[in-house]
């Protein structure tokens, strides 16, 4: 196919290069003729870069370059021309121009996308006569490196569309998923679940950027912790993004933004590119302060209360702590309790324990040597020093536990991280988004999550995952924890939430 690229930015040069690989002739053009050239350079380095590491042949490099035209006039008539890609900026009036452009240039047959990563797909078409003809095609960045496409139809694409920009994007080795044309797409709005949590989290003073960060490595297995990965989005743009699937989803409360970001963003606390964002950067700036060492009793008895905590008192108990028995903790004992979707002071005062040294203990296993200790206002501090070192504690002489120290809060911080990560995929696959499969390899692509979400709320269990999701609910009364009709009815059905489940449609069909 011969497909013309308008915009020779970061993105259209990524596109350029990976479709000229996947064996298409590009039209690479830019208002900037300069922008042209640099991008052809750009592309050359690529592949000469791809034959020194030997992931390319040297003669399929030098066709795919071939491939590539430069193209000095973005409006030149195409009789040939099968596709136009836009990648110009963030600008719906840009667009539009740029479109209506082409569609005076190219013949009605030629198929428009944009790659618009947060503007509306139909608001494009409407500019044109023939809205039919555009679909949206959001490719990430680095395009050769992230495997992934959201195919994006508009409320008037014609149908056959999308499974022709699926099989173009397959046949050239990424990945295509059906997008609804919705705020954020798929990608940019299940991010939303980690990164609105971390900073509500923040908000409450559970514990500093550092300390999430390294919960949501070391427990949950995340590549990068959310502060850090927000740093390298860029604050400005995420912030961006958080408000605007907000808006787009009129408000919706599990994707309501934080009141700590417009005064970082005005302040100019963007992250990497500016120096300085929730950590500092740069060859000045300090290294990151380490964890406080372990300096309680490790030997001090302890006593697991709560139904859930038989796994932590065997693990304890191989580990050589002295774990205490019966009904009811020693006097001097210092007291664990595991808590899901709860709060350490509520069995406190259930169980009536003793305050002073009653601790959380988060019951997800972790993905790390990394456990968490949740303190209330009215802990002992020498009391959670000895707690801390107990925690700490591994079998068999191995390498000791990390112990994180946070506030008392409904869940801890794990588990508030994953219920709203697992929510907001579930809210996706209820609206009818996305499939449940492309939900998962879109997130596990884009993001780099280890585990698809939905997928990731099957390990825990859907039946765990809604008790978990009601218990942050009532404890907190936020309805931005409320759980969705999707995991309250696999939950009862015995339904994975991996499983589309069967619709109306289909039993109407034979």
């Amino acid at each position: 196919m011969r497909i013309r690229i308008v915009g020779a930015g970061a993105m259209g040069r990524g596109i350029a290069q990976w479709a000229v690989t996947g064996g298409h002739t590009v039209e690479l053009c830019d208002v900037r003729p300069e922008a042209v050239t640099a991008a052809v350079d750009f592309v050359r380095s690529m592949l000469d870069r791809a034959v020194e590491k030997g992931r390319m042949e040297a003669g399929d490099s030098a066709a795919a370059l071939d491939r590539l035209v430069p193209l000095d006039d973005p409006w030149a008539p195409g009789p040939g021309v099968g596709l136009v890609v836009e990648a110009v900026r963030e600008d719906l009036g840009t667009k539009a121009e740029v479109f209506a452009e082409l569609e005076a240039a190219l013949p009605a047959s030629t198929v428009f996308a944009t790659n618009t990563s947060s503007l509306s797909v139909t608001r494009i078409a409407s500019s044109l006569r023939d809205p039919g003809r555009l679909a949206g095609l959001h490719f990430f960045n680095p395009v050769p490196l992230m495997r992934i496409v959201e195919v994006v139809p508009g409320a008037a694409t014609r149908p056959e569309i999308p499974p022709a920009l699926t099989a173009l994007v397959e046949s050239c080795g990424h990945r295509a998923v059906t997008v609804a044309d919705a705020p954020g797409f798929l990608v940019n709005h299940a991010g939303r679940g980690l990164v609105t949590e971390a900073l509500a989290l923040l908000e409450e003073s559970v514990s500093d950027p550092a300390g999430i960060d390294r919960i949501a490595r070391d427990v949950l297995g995340l590549r990068m912790g959310p502060f850090a990965l927000m740093d390298l989005t860029g604050l400005d743009v995420t912030a961006a993004v958080i408000d605007s699937i907000w808006q787009g989803f009129r408000h919706e409360d599990r994707l309501r933004p934080s009141s700590l970001t417009p005064n970082r963003v005005t302040a100019g606390l963007h992250g990497r590119k500016t120096g300085r964002g929730w950590f500092a950067y740069g060859p000045d700036a300090p290294a990151p302060a380490p964890e406080p060492p372990v300096t309680g009793d490790a030997d001090r008895t302890v006593f697991v209360a709560g139904e859930d905590g038989e796994a932590l008192r065997a693990a304890l108990g191989a580990a050589g702590a002295t774990v205490g028995s019966g009904f009811a903790p020693s006097a001097d004992a210092v007291v664990l309790v595991p808590v899901w979707g709860t709060t350490v002071a509520a069995a406190v005062a259930s169980l009536g324990l003793p305050a002073d040294r009653t601790f959380g203990v988060d019951p997800l296993p972790p993905a790390g040597r990394r456990r968490v200790l949740a303190v209330t206002p009215a802990a002992d501090p020498a009391a959670a020093r000895d707690a801390r070192a107990v925690l700490a504690r591994t079998a068999d002489g191995g390498e000791p536990f990390a112990v994180s120290v946070v506030r008392d809060t409904a869940g801890s911080v794990a588990q508030r991280l994953l219920a709203s990560v697992v929510s907001v995929a579930t809210s996706i696959a209820e609206r009818s988004l996305a499939a449940p499969a492309d939900i998962d390899v879109a997130v596990t692509t884009g993001l780099g999550y280890p585990v698809g979400p939905l997928a990731w709320g099957d390990r825990v269990g859907a039946g765990r995952m809604l008790e978990l999701q009601r218990a942050l609910h009532a404890t907190t009364g936020d309805p931005r924890y409320r759980p969705t009709r999707w995991l309250t009815e696999r939950a009862q059905l015995g339904l994975r939430l991996t499983d589309p489940g069967t619709s109306p449609d289909a039993c109407l069909q034979d």
